[in-house]
């Protein structure tokens, strides 16, 4: 369960790490690793790496993720870079560019 919010009126440029859970409202630009999930909200944009156990994309990505767990991409989601993962979810309306690569 994520427990750090970056709210819609914040941008941050820059290393973001943890061992929680993240949820993005607002604007990200650099890395980002954490321990736990990451939520990429609707109307977020994101221009980072990301490496987490859990992803989901409602959002904009542009950026590589890395997930240990599995990644969702939501309907309307954005996502540009390539996605290594273990299990992935893909919705109706979802637009990817970039490679899947499943570790199993």
């Amino acid at each position: 369960m994520p427990k750090t919010t970056i709210g819609k009126s914040l941008f941050l440029d820059g290393e973001l790490s943890g061992i929680d859970g993240l949820v993005i409202e607002g604007k990200i630009n650099g890395r980002i690793e954490v321990g736990g999930a990451i939520s990429v909200e609707k109307g977020s944009v994101v221009k980072a790496d990301i490496k987490a156990n859990n992803v989901k994309i409602s959002g904009e990505v542009k950026g590589n993720i890395t997930s240990t767990g599995n990644v969702h991409y939501m309907e309307d989601c954005s996502v540009t870079g390539d996605t290594t993962t273990s299990r992935i979810l893909i919705e109706d309306g979802a637009t990817i560019k970039g490679s899947v690569h499943i570790d199993i």
